[in-house]
């Protein structure tokens, strides 16, 4: 892998029980929705429900502790909830999972199934290496709002991901930026499956090695590349 990931030492002692596992994929194809990865959604979808077995998203013990440590750093859980607890309420209602394009389709997917945030970058747009840190506060995060291209900025010791243009995705893994995101014209992209104790670092690992499947399967010929569980313990 060509991209380094690091985690600061305060993000590490803030939640000990974090571990990612990041894949780094280049040659891939992208392209609108199609029939094959909706389907995937719909499969996904199912395949929560069973984990889930009545329950909601929240009461799940790996959501529950992703809501202990977004409160710990002074975010409301209720209101912001991290990829994969906001994507299972969607999958779980009427509405169903969105379709965004091929790439996006598959890692959400995998979010879903093993309800485990998972995000996306196109690597060609990010600047310098990616850090999991703890803002100061003065970070630019651009953003739209209202259709215009916006600058926000997090909360001072908020959790984000960033590299060397400014943040990436605000609140762990709540939003991410449109200067990052997969669109139809990504071919190299780097994909993060970030996971809190109690989920064994196993199912991780499992996850991320299905995703990669997935990749190769619609992307024949993609050079995919999947780092070793990374864990703050």
């Amino acid at each position: 892998m060509t991209l380094t990931l690091t985690v600061s030492d305060d993000v590490r002692a803030l939640a000990p029980g974090f571990t990612h596992v990041a894949l780094e994929a280049h040659g891939l194809v992208n392209g609108p929705s199609s029939d094959a990865s909706s389907a995937l959604l719909d499969d996904a979808a199912r395949r929560l429900a069973v984990r889930l077995d009545g329950r909601a998203p929240h009461e799940d013990p790996h959501m529950a502790a992703w809501r202990e440590t977004y409160t710990a750093f002074g975010s409301k859980p209720s209101r912001t909830r991290n990829s994969a607890e906001a994507l299972a309420k969607r999958a779980l209602s009427e509405t169903g999972l969105p379709r965004v394009n091929l790439l996006v389709d598959l890692y959400n997917a995998i979010s879903v199934a093993h309800l485990i945030p998972v995000g996306g970058e196109d690597a060609d747009r990010i600047e310098g290496g990616m850090r999991l840190i703890r803002a100061m506060g003065e970070e630019d995060f651009v953003t739209v709002a209202g259709g215009e291209e916006t600058v926000e900025h997090p909360d001072a010791g908020e959790v984000v991901w960033r590299d060397d243009a400014g943040v990436t995705c605000r609140r762990w893994n709540w939003r991410q930026g449109p200067r990052t995101r997969l669109t139809e014209q990504t071919t190299s992209g780097v994909f993060l499956l970030e996971s809190l104790a109690p989920m064994p670092v196993a199912e991780v690992a499992a996850a991320a090695a299905e995703l990669a499947e997935l990749l190769a399967k619609f992307s024949p010929g993609a050079d995919i590349a999947v780092r070793a569980p990374q864990s703050s313990a």
